[in-house]
């Protein structure tokens, strides 16, 4: 319930306690307290019994945890039914980055090869267009201006 409450803030609750309700009073609002603190969990807990009750035997297995969305999707993604650990374990980028590199590096090397000799049949697609000499003016395009 506390988890998030370090030794120098219980120190702190404890000191500004004695300091408020005395070295009298103390054990007997602390009593109270976890009277008060009991008998809210003692209603909780009725409650939801009550609404189990009424919900059925269909959610037997019904978690009230269950109900933040947190917990929801954790419990949804690691559902073995959808399959999804799976497709997670049987996908691995490292492996297909390396395929891809592979397949990259080695069409670079049959087209090195190929143009040393002759094209094989394959059309250069690295070729750029020719520069237009100094007198040819570009193409007017009337829609342009």
């Amino acid at each position: 319930m506390f988890n998030d409450i370090g030794a120098l803030e219980l120190v702190t609750i404890i000191v500004l306690a004695v300091l408020v309700f005395g070295p009298d009073k103390l054990p007997k609002v602390i009593q109270d307290v976890m009277r008060t603190i009991r008998k809210i969990r003692e209603f909780s807990e009725s409650a939801k019994q009550d609404i189990r009750q009424e919900l059925g035997p269909e959610f037997k297995d019904f978690e009230f945890e269950d109900l933040n969305p947190k917990t929801f999707i954790r419990k949804q993604l690691d559902n073995e039914d959808l399959g999804l650990k799976e497709i997670r374990n049987g996908f691995d980028l490292k492996k297909e980055m390396a395929e891809v590199t592979d397949a990259v590096h080695s069409r670079d090397q049959e087209s090195s090869s190929s143009s040393s000799g002759s094209s094989g049949g394959r059309i250069d697609m690295t070729k750029k267009p020719e520069k237009p000499g100094k007198d040819d003016r570009p193409p007017f395009d009337a829609d342009a201006t």
